[in-house]
Protein backbone atom coordinates (compact mmCIF):
# COMPACT_ATOMS: atom_id res chain seq x y z
CA UNK A 1 0.00 0.00 0.00
CA UNK A 2 2.72 2.72 1.00
CA UNK A 3 4.55 1.53 -2.15
CA UNK A 4 1.28 2.20 -4.21
CA UNK A 5 1.19 5.75 -2.64
CA UNK A 6 4.83 6.55 -3.32
CA UNK A 7 4.29 5.37 -6.89
CA UNK A 8 0.81 7.65 -7.04
CA UNK A 9 2.75 10.80 -5.50
CA UNK A 10 5.76 10.37 -7.84
CA UNK A 11 3.45 10.14 -10.87
CA UNK A 12 1.06 13.36 -10.24
CA UNK A 13 4.59 15.16 -9.57
CA UNK A 14 5.70 14.19 -13.47
CA UNK A 15 2.31 15.18 -13.87
CA UNK A 16 2.62 18.47 -12.86
CA UNK A 17 5.92 19.04 -14.40
CA UNK A 18 4.54 18.06 -17.69
CA UNK A 19 2.00 20.49 -17.37
CA UNK A 20 4.60 23.38 -16.05
CA UNK A 21 6.86 22.52 -19.22
CA UNK A 22 4.06 22.55 -21.42
CA UNK A 23 2.69 25.89 -20.14
CA UNK A 24 5.93 27.37 -20.52
CA UNK A 25 6.27 26.51 -23.92
CA UNK A 26 2.94 27.81 -24.67
CA UNK A 27 3.57 31.52 -23.44
CA UNK A 28 3.41 33.89 -25.88
CA UNK A 29 6.91 35.64 -27.15
CA UNK A 30 7.12 39.32 -26.09
CA UNK A 31 5.23 41.76 -28.91
CA UNK A 32 7.35 43.75 -30.80
CA UNK A 33 7.40 47.62 -29.35
CA UNK A 34 6.03 50.09 -31.97
CA UNK A 35 8.06 53.37 -31.57
CA UNK A 36 6.46 56.56 -33.36
CA UNK A 37 7.75 59.59 -33.21
CA UNK A 38 5.37 62.68 -32.62
CA UNK A 39 7.15 66.34 -33.17
CA UNK A 40 5.88 69.22 -31.26
CA UNK A 41 8.67 71.67 -32.06
CA UNK A 42 6.23 73.56 -34.70
CA UNK A 43 3.28 74.07 -31.73
CA UNK A 44 0.61 72.49 -31.32
CA UNK A 45 0.56 68.76 -31.92
CA UNK A 46 -2.53 67.09 -33.72
CA UNK A 47 -3.13 63.91 -32.10
CA UNK A 48 -6.83 63.27 -33.27
CA UNK A 49 -5.26 61.73 -36.06
CA UNK A 50 -3.16 59.28 -33.66
CA UNK A 51 -3.75 55.96 -33.84
CA UNK A 52 -2.57 55.02 -29.91
CA UNK A 53 -3.76 51.45 -30.37
CA UNK A 54 -1.34 50.45 -33.21
CA UNK A 55 1.37 52.16 -30.65
CA UNK A 56 3.22 50.47 -27.87
CA UNK A 57 5.32 53.75 -27.05
CA UNK A 58 5.26 57.71 -28.11
CA UNK A 59 8.81 60.06 -27.60
CA UNK A 60 7.89 63.25 -27.90
CA UNK A 61 10.30 65.07 -29.95
CA UNK A 62 12.03 67.23 -28.93
CA UNK A 63 13.44 68.63 -25.44
CA UNK A 64 16.12 71.16 -25.94
CA UNK A 65 19.37 71.75 -23.73
CA UNK A 66 20.23 75.35 -22.40
CA UNK A 67 22.30 75.48 -19.40
CA UNK A 68 23.19 71.81 -18.80
CA UNK A 69 19.72 71.36 -18.06
CA UNK A 70 16.74 69.77 -20.13
CA UNK A 71 14.71 72.42 -21.02
CA UNK A 72 11.08 72.98 -22.13
CA UNK A 73 11.87 75.14 -25.44
CA UNK A 74 8.40 75.30 -26.02
CA UNK A 75 6.83 75.62 -22.35
CA UNK A 76 3.20 76.30 -23.40
CA UNK A 77 2.60 74.50 -26.55
CA UNK A 78 4.98 71.23 -24.91
CA UNK A 79 2.68 71.07 -21.72
CA UNK A 80 -0.70 71.07 -23.71
CA UNK A 81 1.08 68.44 -25.91
CA UNK A 82 1.93 66.29 -23.08
CA UNK A 83 -1.63 66.30 -21.97
CA UNK A 84 -2.71 65.55 -25.22
CA UNK A 85 -0.35 62.80 -25.52
CA UNK A 86 -1.58 61.36 -22.26
CA UNK A 87 -4.61 61.46 -22.99
CA UNK A 88 -4.39 58.70 -25.59
CA UNK A 89 -3.92 56.01 -22.80
CA UNK A 90 -7.96 56.55 -22.97
CA UNK A 91 -7.87 54.56 -25.92
CA UNK A 92 -4.70 52.49 -25.15
CA UNK A 93 -4.05 52.01 -21.41
CA UNK A 94 -0.30 50.31 -21.94
CA UNK A 95 0.72 53.18 -24.03
CA UNK A 96 3.81 54.75 -22.46
CA UNK A 97 4.95 58.55 -23.49
CA UNK A 98 8.40 59.44 -23.03
CA UNK A 99 10.34 62.75 -23.92
CA UNK A 100 13.17 62.80 -26.39
CA UNK A 101 15.94 65.23 -25.97
CA UNK A 102 18.22 66.74 -28.42
CA UNK A 103 17.37 65.35 -32.42
CA UNK A 104 19.54 67.21 -34.65
CA UNK A 105 18.82 70.36 -34.34
CA UNK A 106 19.27 70.36 -30.36
CA UNK A 107 22.45 68.12 -29.63
CA UNK A 108 25.15 70.94 -29.99
CA UNK A 109 25.21 71.02 -25.95
CA UNK A 110 25.24 67.66 -25.17
CA UNK A 111 28.90 67.39 -24.74
CA UNK A 112 29.07 70.10 -22.42
CA UNK A 113 25.79 69.02 -20.15
CA UNK A 114 27.40 65.58 -19.33
CA UNK A 115 31.47 66.62 -19.00
CA UNK A 116 31.69 66.12 -15.53
CA UNK A 117 29.81 63.89 -12.68
CA UNK A 118 28.16 67.04 -11.29
CA UNK A 119 27.37 68.05 -14.64
CA UNK A 120 25.66 64.52 -15.10
CA UNK A 121 23.56 64.75 -12.20
CA UNK A 122 22.44 67.73 -12.88
CA UNK A 123 21.08 67.39 -16.24
CA UNK A 124 19.88 63.68 -15.25
CA UNK A 125 18.07 65.21 -12.42
CA UNK A 126 16.65 67.73 -15.14
CA UNK A 127 14.84 65.46 -17.27
CA UNK A 128 13.33 62.93 -14.98
CA UNK A 129 11.91 66.24 -13.15
CA UNK A 130 9.80 66.91 -16.58
CA UNK A 131 8.32 63.36 -16.77
CA UNK A 132 7.96 63.56 -12.56
CA UNK A 133 6.10 67.02 -13.51
CA UNK A 134 4.11 65.88 -16.43
CA UNK A 135 3.61 62.42 -15.63
CA UNK A 136 5.37 60.86 -18.16
CA UNK A 137 6.84 57.31 -18.85
CA UNK A 138 10.66 57.96 -19.76
CA UNK A 139 13.04 59.69 -20.89
CA UNK A 140 15.22 59.11 -24.30
CA UNK A 141 18.39 60.48 -25.71
CA UNK A 142 18.77 61.16 -29.34
CA UNK A 143 22.04 62.86 -29.35
CA UNK A 144 23.36 63.68 -33.17
CA UNK A 145 26.57 62.85 -32.50
CA UNK A 146 28.45 61.78 -29.50
CA UNK A 147 32.56 62.35 -30.57
CA UNK A 148 31.26 63.31 -33.89
CA UNK A 149 29.92 66.02 -35.79
CA UNK A 150 26.49 66.37 -36.12
CA UNK A 151 25.09 69.94 -37.49
CA UNK A 152 27.37 72.62 -37.60
CA UNK A 153 28.91 74.34 -34.95
CA UNK A 154 28.00 71.66 -32.63
CA UNK A 155 30.32 71.07 -30.16
CA UNK A 156 32.10 67.22 -29.55
CA UNK A 157 34.88 66.10 -28.13
CA UNK A 158 36.78 62.54 -27.26
CA UNK A 159 35.47 62.21 -23.84
CA UNK A 160 32.40 62.29 -25.18
CA UNK A 161 33.03 58.29 -26.09
CA UNK A 162 33.15 57.37 -22.39
CA UNK A 163 30.28 59.90 -20.68
CA UNK A 164 27.89 58.83 -22.99
CA UNK A 165 27.90 55.61 -21.09
CA UNK A 166 28.19 57.74 -17.59
CA UNK A 167 25.10 59.82 -18.90
CA UNK A 168 23.08 57.05 -18.99
CA UNK A 169 24.18 55.55 -15.58
CA UNK A 170 22.86 58.93 -14.45
CA UNK A 171 19.38 59.53 -15.78
CA UNK A 172 18.52 55.84 -14.91
CA UNK A 173 19.55 56.28 -11.17
CA UNK A 174 17.59 59.20 -10.81
CA UNK A 175 14.31 57.21 -13.35
CA UNK A 176 15.20 54.40 -10.13
CA UNK A 177 14.35 56.84 -7.54
CA UNK A 178 10.83 58.03 -9.84
CA UNK A 179 10.02 54.50 -10.18
CA UNK A 180 9.97 54.00 -5.98
CA UNK A 181 8.32 57.20 -5.93
CA UNK A 182 5.30 56.39 -8.27
CA UNK A 183 5.31 52.56 -8.20
CA UNK A 184 5.97 52.49 -11.92
CA UNK A 185 8.24 51.20 -14.56
CA UNK A 186 10.04 54.41 -16.15
CA UNK A 187 12.33 53.85 -19.52
CA UNK A 188 15.39 54.96 -20.45
CA UNK A 189 15.98 54.84 -24.66
CA UNK A 190 18.13 55.96 -26.98
CA UNK A 191 18.62 57.03 -30.57
CA UNK A 192 21.39 56.33 -32.37
CA UNK A 193 23.66 56.04 -35.69
CA UNK A 194 22.51 53.38 -38.03
CA UNK A 195 26.19 53.26 -39.12
CA UNK A 196 28.97 51.34 -37.61
CA UNK A 197 31.24 54.40 -37.25
CA UNK A 198 28.84 55.67 -34.02
CA UNK A 199 30.09 52.40 -32.47
CA UNK A 200 33.70 53.64 -32.76
CA UNK A 201 32.62 56.51 -30.89
CA UNK A 202 30.68 55.22 -27.81
CA UNK A 203 30.72 52.30 -26.08
CA UNK A 204 27.45 50.68 -26.82
CA UNK A 205 27.63 47.38 -25.42
CA UNK A 206 28.61 48.85 -21.86
CA UNK A 207 26.10 51.61 -22.33
CA UNK A 208 22.68 49.51 -22.88
CA UNK A 209 23.24 47.89 -19.37
CA UNK A 210 21.21 50.72 -18.69
CA UNK A 211 18.71 50.95 -21.82
CA UNK A 212 15.24 49.63 -22.50
CA UNK A 213 15.43 50.33 -25.83
CA UNK A 214 18.28 51.26 -28.45
CA UNK A 215 16.83 53.11 -31.61
CA UNK A 216 18.58 52.51 -34.57
CA UNK A 217 17.95 55.40 -36.91
CA UNK A 218 18.32 53.61 -40.11
CA UNK A 219 17.59 55.70 -42.55
CA UNK A 220 19.32 58.75 -44.05
CA UNK A 221 21.54 56.76 -45.85
CA UNK A 222 22.84 58.20 -49.10
CA UNK A 223 26.40 58.68 -50.85
CA UNK A 224 26.91 62.31 -52.49
CA UNK A 225 27.24 61.33 -55.72
CA UNK A 226 25.33 58.63 -56.90
CA UNK A 227 21.39 57.98 -56.57
CA UNK A 228 21.22 55.49 -53.57
CA UNK A 229 18.41 54.44 -51.27
CA UNK A 230 18.46 56.42 -48.06
CA UNK A 231 16.84 53.64 -45.83
CA UNK A 232 17.44 50.01 -47.47
CA UNK A 233 17.23 46.68 -45.08
CA UNK A 234 20.38 45.01 -47.32
CA UNK A 235 22.84 46.65 -49.61
CA UNK A 236 22.25 47.09 -52.98
CA UNK A 237 23.94 45.34 -56.36
CA UNK A 238 23.63 48.92 -58.34
CA UNK A 239 26.26 50.69 -56.32
CA UNK A 240 28.63 50.42 -53.72
CA UNK A 241 26.96 49.92 -50.49
CA UNK A 242 28.28 50.75 -47.27
CA UNK A 243 25.70 51.19 -45.09
CA UNK A 244 22.20 49.45 -44.46
CA UNK A 245 19.84 48.06 -41.56
CA UNK A 246 21.33 44.55 -41.83
CA UNK A 247 24.76 46.17 -41.49
CA UNK A 248 23.49 48.48 -38.93
CA UNK A 249 22.21 45.63 -36.77
CA UNK A 250 25.33 42.86 -37.17
CA UNK A 251 27.47 45.84 -36.22
CA UNK A 252 25.51 46.48 -33.10
CA UNK A 253 25.16 43.09 -31.86
CA UNK A 254 28.91 42.31 -32.34
CA UNK A 255 29.75 45.23 -30.19
CA UNK A 256 28.22 43.77 -27.53
CA UNK A 257 24.15 44.91 -27.84
CA UNK A 258 21.43 42.55 -26.89
CA UNK A 259 19.60 42.30 -29.99
CA UNK A 260 16.28 42.08 -27.77
CA UNK A 261 16.85 45.32 -27.08
CA UNK A 262 17.63 46.91 -30.52
CA UNK A 263 14.70 48.72 -32.08
CA UNK A 264 14.86 49.12 -36.48
CA UNK A 265 14.06 52.53 -37.77
CA UNK A 266 11.81 52.85 -40.71
CA UNK A 267 11.64 56.46 -42.63
CA UNK A 268 7.96 57.99 -43.01
CA UNK A 269 9.44 60.25 -44.99
CA UNK A 270 11.51 60.45 -48.36
CA UNK A 271 14.90 61.68 -49.79
CA UNK A 272 14.79 63.64 -52.92
CA UNK A 273 17.72 64.22 -55.52
CA UNK A 274 17.92 66.01 -58.96
CA UNK A 275 20.39 63.65 -61.34
CA UNK A 276 22.48 64.39 -64.13
CA UNK A 277 20.94 64.87 -67.77
CA UNK A 278 21.68 61.30 -68.79
CA UNK A 279 20.48 59.83 -65.92
CA UNK A 280 18.96 56.30 -67.70
CA UNK A 281 17.71 54.48 -64.79
CA UNK A 282 17.60 56.11 -61.28
CA UNK A 283 19.61 54.44 -58.77
CA UNK A 284 23.59 54.15 -59.16
CA UNK A 285 23.26 56.84 -61.79
CA UNK A 286 25.13 60.87 -60.95
CA UNK A 287 23.50 63.37 -58.54
CA UNK A 288 23.51 66.73 -59.52
CA UNK A 289 21.89 68.29 -56.62
CA UNK A 290 22.38 66.59 -53.33
CA UNK A 291 20.05 64.75 -51.63
CA UNK A 292 16.96 66.41 -49.83
CA UNK A 293 14.47 65.81 -46.75
CA UNK A 294 11.08 64.91 -48.85
CA UNK A 295 7.40 64.77 -48.40
CA UNK A 296 6.14 62.62 -46.22
CA UNK A 297 4.69 58.68 -47.67
CA UNK A 298 1.02 59.61 -47.54
CA UNK A 299 2.13 62.55 -50.27
CA UNK A 300 4.38 60.02 -52.03
CA UNK A 301 1.79 57.19 -52.23
CA UNK A 302 -0.96 59.05 -53.37
CA UNK A 303 0.46 62.11 -55.62
CA UNK A 304 3.89 60.49 -57.13
CA UNK A 305 3.92 56.63 -57.10
CA UNK A 306 3.64 55.99 -60.87
CA UNK A 307 2.05 59.39 -61.71
CA UNK A 308 3.47 62.86 -62.94
CA UNK A 309 6.08 60.80 -64.97
CA UNK A 310 7.49 59.18 -61.42
CA UNK A 311 7.87 55.42 -62.15
CA UNK A 312 8.27 53.52 -59.17
CA UNK A 313 10.70 50.61 -59.04
CA UNK A 314 11.48 47.82 -56.15
CA UNK A 315 15.20 46.82 -55.65
CA UNK A 316 15.10 43.45 -54.93
CA UNK A 317 18.09 43.22 -53.50
CA UNK A 318 18.01 46.10 -51.15
CA UNK A 319 14.76 45.41 -50.14
CA UNK A 320 13.77 48.92 -51.26
CA UNK A 321 12.08 51.18 -53.40
CA UNK A 322 12.53 54.30 -55.61
CA UNK A 323 11.21 56.30 -57.81
CA UNK A 324 12.11 57.89 -60.90
CA UNK A 325 11.24 60.07 -63.37
CA UNK A 326 12.76 60.02 -66.27
CA UNK A 327 12.01 63.37 -67.73
CA UNK A 328 12.81 65.72 -64.80
CA UNK A 329 15.42 63.33 -63.48
CA UNK A 330 14.06 63.65 -60.56
CA UNK A 331 15.16 60.26 -57.73
CA UNK A 332 12.95 60.13 -54.68
CA UNK A 333 13.68 57.37 -52.20
CA UNK A 334 11.37 56.13 -49.40
CA UNK A 335 10.25 53.31 -47.56
CA UNK A 336 6.92 51.54 -48.77
CA UNK A 337 4.64 49.07 -47.69
CA UNK A 338 6.59 46.29 -49.34
CA UNK A 339 9.89 47.89 -47.62
CA UNK A 340 8.16 47.60 -44.54
CA UNK A 341 7.55 43.78 -44.31
CA UNK A 342 10.74 43.14 -45.01
CA UNK A 343 11.76 45.02 -42.45
CA UNK A 344 9.13 43.66 -39.91
CA UNK A 345 9.79 40.29 -40.91
CA UNK A 346 13.77 40.84 -40.11
CA UNK A 347 12.49 41.80 -37.09
CA UNK A 348 11.08 38.83 -35.95
CA UNK A 349 13.45 36.57 -37.34
CA UNK A 350 16.32 38.54 -35.40
CA UNK A 351 14.40 38.29 -32.55
CA UNK A 352 14.72 42.11 -32.20
CA UNK A 353 12.77 44.23 -29.83
CA UNK A 354 10.25 45.59 -32.52
CA UNK A 355 10.69 49.09 -34.90
CA UNK A 356 10.63 52.92 -34.61
CA UNK A 357 9.37 55.28 -37.43
CA UNK A 358 9.98 59.29 -38.07
CA UNK A 359 7.63 60.90 -37.64
CA UNK A 360 3.94 60.19 -37.44
CA UNK A 361 2.74 63.21 -39.22
CA UNK A 362 4.70 61.87 -42.43
CA UNK A 363 2.17 59.70 -43.06
CA UNK A 364 -1.26 60.69 -41.87
CA UNK A 365 -3.24 58.00 -43.48
CA UNK A 366 -1.51 55.25 -41.64
CA UNK A 367 -0.89 53.10 -45.05
CA UNK A 368 2.55 52.37 -42.81
CA UNK A 369 1.64 51.80 -39.50
CA UNK A 370 -0.77 49.95 -41.01
CA UNK A 371 1.35 47.29 -42.51
CA UNK A 372 3.17 47.73 -39.14
CA UNK A 373 0.14 46.29 -37.16
CA UNK A 374 -0.08 43.80 -39.63
CA UNK A 375 3.13 42.35 -39.59
CA UNK A 376 2.82 42.25 -36.25
CA UNK A 377 -0.32 40.52 -35.50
Amino acid sequence: MITFVKHRINQCFLLLIAIALLSATQIPAQKPVVIGYVTGFNGLTNTTYIEAEKLTHINYAFVNIKNNKAYLENLKTDTVNFARLNALKLKNPSLQVLISIGGWAWSENFSDAVLTDSLRKGFAESAVQIIRKYKLDGVDIDWEYPGMPGEEGNIYRPEDKQNFTLMFEAIRKELNVLEKETGKKKLLTTATGGFASFLDKTEMGKASQYLDYINLMTYDYYPSKQAAHHTNLYDSKSYPSSNSADRAVRAYVEAGVPASKIVMGIAFYGRNSKLSPNAQKGIGDTVLVANSYGRGYTFTKDSLVNKKGFVEYKDEAAKAPFLFNASTKQFISYDNEWSVVHKCDYVLKHKLAGVMFWEYSSDNKGYLLNQITKSFK
